[in-house]
């Protein structure tokens, strides 16, 4: 199954929607197209609202968004995981270190204060 993947800007922040699974064969796309984000310094606004299912290879792409958007001093936040993404997340740890909204405006709302704080 493909997947939609739409990137926009928002008061600083790239917002990243995805609709579709996230596997062995759509992790690479997101990759491709999330990263350069990261590498840049941003702060990723990751809408997974409209993703159902996600492989290892999903979360392999997203440990790698997290450590290139720490490296840059960026942020990213997960908003929308489903009940099952949010089990896994927590039965691997990965919820120990990535950030996590239910809504879209918590997850800027996130972003954002932390981009306003004094560095």
């Amino acid at each position: 199954m493909a997947i939609e993947i739409n990137i926009k800007t928002e008061e600083k922040i790239k917002v990243v929607e995805l609709s579709g699974d996230i596997d062995a064969s759509t992790a690479p796309d997101i990759q491709k197209q999330v990263i350069p984000l990261a590498e840049t310094g941003s702060r990723i606004l990751m809408d997974m609202t409209k993703v159902p299912y996600m492989s290892s290879a999903g979360l392999r792409m997203l440990l790698s968004l997290h450590r290139q958007t720490n490296a840059k001093e960026g942020r990213t936040v997960l908003v929308g995981l489903c009940e099952e993404l949010q089990d896994t997340m927590s039965v691997t740890g990965f919820l120990d270190f990535l950030t996590t909204a239910e809504t879209v405006d918590q997850g800027r709302e996130k972003l954002l204060e932390e981009t306003n704080e004094p560095k």
